[in-house]
């Protein structure tokens, strides 16, 4: 054991000896595995920190969470016909299905309905109607002020809460708490600025004003009811499948559909969602990281090339090696070595170098900040050995096959 590792440190220094003899040449042979193992590290390390925003704000949400949104298939899409949830089926589910509270609407505004002003100031915006427990399913507290409450939701109080960004759109200045905005042309008092949340693959997640629900349907007037989508939680995580069915057998009597006829509405957990969203991200990443994967192989080629080339050159070498009594496994191993230190120290520069542009391509994109895995680090390093082992073979069983006496002569 102790002779086996003599061999290894002598084998190991000789390797670093040749290495940084031929400097411009090492890092050439490198090349290809620097850029394949950078590729692979900023792809992954932008997709991982992407999913841990993500993940983060699910477990804002928490696990109990259940949205309803309304659902057109296909067939009916072609048809014409537009699935819808109202404020009756609100109603329904908060009054007849047991198990849940903080039964939420939701209602979207969009086109001319969205856009806020503010002295000669004015922006399109995304304009939420809600009601007081929004805040406790999606994690949106306010930083100044306060949310609104369910008085502000029954008295049909024209008040609002607003993003961030609305701030400096609108060019608010001092204390916004207490000033009027105009919202679709009527005039809203803001009582509180929700805290701030940030850019999310470039979408600003800031730029938003909520307002009462009651306030909203009234501000988009009408006899028919909007359509909306409906979140809640369920007390208790052991009866959420009953819950589910409760709220699926709720909303298919109250939407009159017949036992063929398909659902028109979506039941989804913030599990579920989040797993829908992992698996995506999962199945992007593997097919991505496969794709650059390729320049790895193509990396380990050039090595073999420039170590066969290598042995050519050091043919005297090997034959002065073997006639002080050098044996062919020393040989081996010494090329062996030679070739995994390589692509080692290819894929630490690869790796720093990849990780270096994950952070650049996040900040320029907007998206959350990069994230390396110890996994993608552990992997690129074993990727890299293996690639240095395969295709370092060969030049190392050719140095090792020669022939002491053919090798002196050679010139």
């Amino acid at each position: 054991m102790a002779k086996l590792s003599f061999k290894i440190m002598e084998g190991t220094r000789s390797a670093g000896q040749s290495i940084f003899a031929h400097g411009f040449r090492s890092f050439l042979t490198t090349l290809g595995i620097i850029i394949g193992v950078a590729s692979v590290i900023a792809v992954v390390s932008v997709v991982q920190g992407f999913s841990a925003s993500i993940s983060q704000q699910f477990d804002g949400m928490g696990t109990n969470v259940i949205n309803i949104e309304p659902y057109t298939p296909r067939k009916a899409r072609l048809q014409g016909v537009t699935a819808k949830i109202d404020y009756e089926d609100f109603l329904e589910i908060k009054h007849h299905v047991k198990g849940i509270s903080n039964v939420t609407p939701t209602v979207r505004v969009f086109g001319p309905n969205a856009v806020a002003a503010y002295r000669g100031q004015s922006t399109a915006t995304m304009v939420i109607g809600t009601a007081s427990t929004y805040q406790k399913l999606y994690a949106v507290y306010p930083d100044f002020g306060r949310f609104f409450n369910l008085s502000d939701d029954k008295s049909r109080r024209r008040v609002a809460v607003l993003g961030p960004s609305i701030i400096n759109k609108l060019d608010i200045k001092g204390d916004p708490i207490g000033q009027h905005l105009s919202v679709s042309g009527e005039w809203f008092k803001v009582i509180g600025i929700a805290e701030k949340r940030g850019k999310l693959f470039g979408f600003d997640q800031d730029d938003f004003i909520l307002l009462p629900y009651s306030t909203t349907r009234a501000l988009l007037g009408g006899a028919e009811e909007p359509n909306i989508s409906i979140s809640l939680q369920v007390d208790d995580m052991a009866t959420i499948s009953q819950v589910k069915q409760h709220i699926k057998n709720v909303l298919r009597r109250n939407h009159k559909l017949g036992k063929d006829t398909a659902d028109d509405f979506k039941i989804a957990t913030a599990d579920q969602m989040l797993d829908t969203f992992n698996q995506i991200i999962g199945s992007t990443t593997v097919v991505l990281g496969g794709i650059v994967g390729i320049s790895l192989l193509v990396g380990g080629i050039g090595i073999m090339n420039i170590m066969l080339v290598s042995v050519t050159e050091r043919t005297r070498e090997i034959g002065i090696q073997k006639a002080l009594g050098a044996t062919r496994f020393d040989i081996l191993l010494q090329f062996l070595i030679e070739a995994v230190f390589l692509c080692l120290l290819g894929g630490l520069i690869g790796l720093l170098l990849g990780f270096g542009a994950g952070s650049l391509i996040s900040i320029a994109t907007d998206l959350p900040p990069a994230a390396v895995p110890l996994w993608a680090i552990l992997l690129s390093f074993g990727f890299s050995a293996g690639i240095g082992l395969l295709f370092g073979i060969i030049p190392a069983a050719k140095a090792a096959n020669l022939d002491p006496i053919d090798a002196l002569r050679y010139e």
